[in-house]
Parts: structure tokens; sequence; C-alpha cells
């Protein structure tokens, strides 16, 4: 893997960050709603490249993850943010503790809402928490692709909720694009004046390991479905990189020695599928060839434990 490819994830040392153009725009946008709306796909879908795990699972998302789209006008920073709900354990309360900063630090909140439903509690929980913010708001409806033939009921409770707030609205697919563009060109319109906060070519502030930890446990999600939901944190060991291949050791740290069970599966079968997946969505990420050894490891209770949290990488944001 050559320096310039290990560039685009994570802001190299001593590296010189150009002036920008007369006129330029830059800022912080802040990704908000519930769980599974689309928050990650939306990041990935406007950066151009995956950098956030998706998963049919909720609340796949944990750390604020920054993803970066720079065009000739403007660099936004985009901060996905995990879905705001109901803590149930100390992680959880870390996550949404991350979420409830981000909306304090960014420069536009973009609340994405999924259109194939109408607007529910969870989303009027968060209207409430904005509410009192002096940031910007755009209430953007994603899943346009695939609402049903009257959406008019759906459409309509959101723009209720919308006029209440006094937010911009606009329909889009994060999935297929629909309306990207214009909504790029919305965001841009609400940022100041501003630098290059991040090198052009650069789509998001994460290392490698992170985003490679990242991946495998989007493997464990989508393959173990229900049976393993969030008891899962991933530790990369060790990353050994050659002229022809980069060798990666992970941990899979799971709660219980049940789940280790799953995770490794009948003969070592689903370990076999988990590492397997993993280890093309890396080479895609790295540009090379990766041989990856995973192990499994029980930490009883990690999510409950502040100490252990931070051990895997799970901090309350300053």
């Amino acid at each position: 893997m050559n320096s310039s490819e290990n560039d685009i994830f994570s802001l190299p040392e001593q590296v010189t960050i150009p002036q920008a153009p007369p006129n330029f725009k830059s800022g912080f946008i802040g990704i908000i709603g519930r769980p599974n709306v689309g928050k990650s796909t939306l990041m990935n879908h406007l950066v151009g490249q995956k950098i956030a795990i998706t998963s049919p699972v909720a609340q796949t998302t944990r750390n604020r993850l920054r993803g970066i789209l720079t065009t000739p006008a403007a660099q936004l920073i985009f901060v996905d943010t995990p879905g705001i709900h109901k803590p149930h354990h100390q992680l959880g309360k870390v996550i949404v503790q991350n979420a409830k900063i981000a909306i304090e630090s960014v420069d536009v909140l973009l609340f994405v809402v999924d259109s194939t439903t109408q607007c529910g509690g969870g989303d009027r929980y968060i209207a409430e928490l904005l509410q009192n913010s002096p940031t910007p708001v755009i209430l953007g409806l994603n899943k346009v692709d695939q609402q049903p033939i009257d959406s008019q009921p759906i459409d309509d409770s959101y723009a209720e909720l919308a006029v209440t707030h006094q937010w911009q609205t606009i329909k889009f697919s994060a999935k297929t694009g629909t309306n990207l563009p214009e909504l790029q060109q919305l965001l841009i319109q609400h940022l100041e004046p501003g630098p290059y906060y991040y090198p052009p070519d650069l789509v998001t502030d994460q290392p490698e390991r992170f985003i490679m930890g990242e991946l495998i446990r989007e493997q464990i999600l989508l393959l173990t479905k229900e049976e393993i939901p969030h008891s899962v944190a991933i530790a990369i060991d060790q990353v050994e990189e050659t002229p022809s291949i980069t060798r990666v050791i992970a941990t899979i740290n799971v709660e219980r020695s049940s789940q280790k069970g799953i995770v490794i599966g009948k003969g070592g079968s689903m370990l076999k599928s988990i590492g397997s997946a993993a280890r093309q969505q890396i080479q895609k990420l790295i540009a090379g060839k990766v041989y990856l050894e995973l192990f499994v490891k029980v930490r009883p209770k990690w999510r409950q434990s502040r100490i252990r949290l931070a051990e895997l990488g799970y901090r309350v944001e300053e």
C-alpha cells in the first residue's frame, strides 16, 4: 500500500493544507436521526466511498465518524452520529451523549427521517432536542425510492413537523442518489466562507485501523443477524504491511461464551465466513491484497464498564 492510498483515510503528520480559493465555503454538518434511517449510507454516498458501516440491525454506528467531501466551491465535513434512542446500558449512554454533543458542535444539522413511515415519537423526541438549538436544521426525507404509491399522508406528517420548527425540507434517496446533488447544494448554501480544514483529497479523519475494525464488525452484524446484536467490539491487534500483502490480526470481543460459539460457528464456519467477507471489504479499502486472521475473546459485561469501553475505544467525546 503506497502513501497516497493511505493518505485518503487519515491525516498524515506534517501535511500541508493548501489555502482555499476566494469565496470558498467550509463547515461541519451533523447527520442526526433515529436508528436505521440511512445516515451512514447517506454519508458514504456523499463522500463517494465506504467509510461508515451499514447494517439492518439498529445502532450500527457507535463513534462520531467524520466524512469529508471537497468540491471546487466548498469543503463539507459530515459528522455521522449514532441513532438517537433511549439508552439501556453504559455503551448506549455514551452513544447518545456523543450524538447530543455533535448537535452542539456543528454548523448545520441534517435531520434524516425515514419517508416510508409517518413521523413518529422518536422523530418528535429528536425535534424537541433541536428546538432550542441555534444551529440551522434541514429536514431530510430519505428512502424516497421506497415510498408507497400514496405517500401524501407521510409527507404531510413531516411537513407539519417542518412548519412547526421552521425547517427547510428536501426529499432524497441515499441508496440510489436521487436528489443528492440538490441536497449538497442546499447544505453549501448554509455554510459560511472558510478554509480547508483537511487536505482536499482526504475522505475521513479516522485512521485505517478504525475503518478495518468497523468493516469486520459490519460482517458480524450482517451474518449473525439478531444473534449478536451489539455485544461485539473489534480490536485491531496488528497490521503488518509488505509490498505484496497486508497482514491484519484482529480480536472479536463478545460478552458471553454462547456468543463466542455463534461467532465461531460449527467447525469454525461462521468465523471463516466473517473473515472472508471482511477481508474483501478491507482489500477495497486499501486497494491491495489482505491476509486477515481473527480471534474471538469473551469479555463479560464490557458494555457496562467504563474502563472496558475506554479500552475498546468508546469514550464520551469532548
